[in-house]
């Protein structure tokens, strides 16, 4: 029982040190997620008649017309990484960045569960556990959301 306690300490004091680490993490994620969707969203932008053939014939987006997808799904890959990479409104903006990346498996799943597409899947599968974990910690310390909560609190004490 003795070495349980013992135990109990030592995870109570790792916990206590990798609690110091959440805002560090919370502050790679965003980065993270929005190295990623921000140069795919630039990149359908930039190459607008290519965007719209791929929405038109290769992605297939349930209940939208491939032209408003391709809109949706290029505004979507461009803003909501932005307010994250900023930490602005990170909630909503890491559930926002998460139907984007859910609408992109839904489009593109008759590839990504292909054999051989185990990797592109895992990308998304990770990229939906880090902006889940967004939406529940939120952005952190390092946010314009915790800067704006401070100067609430001054204004507001």
């Amino acid at each position: 029982m003795n070495f349980l306690i013992r135990l109990e300490s030592l995870d109570n004091a790792l916990g206590r040190l990798l609690d110091w680490l959440r805002s560090p993490a919370l502050l790679a994620a965003r980065i993270y997620i929005a190295s990623v969707f921000l140069p795919s969203g630039w990149l359908k932008y930039r190459s607008w008649e290519s965007t719209l053939d791929l929405f038109r014939n290769e992605y297939h987006v349930p209940l939208l017309p491939p032209d408003i997808a391709a809109y949706v799904g290029t505004f979507g890959e461009l803003f909501f990484p932005s307010l994250l990479l900023l930490g602005l409104f990170g909630r909503f903006s890491a559930l926002a960045a998460s139907a984007v990346n859910a609408m992109a498996v839904i489009a593109y799943a008759h590839v990504l569960f292909s054999e051989g597409f185990e990797a592109a899947i895992g990308q998304h599968l990770l990229w939906a556990v880090l902006l889940a974990t967004l939406a529940v910690f939120g952005p952190g310390t390092f946010s314009l959301d915790a800067l704006l909560r401070r100067g609430w609190k001054k204004q507001h004490p």
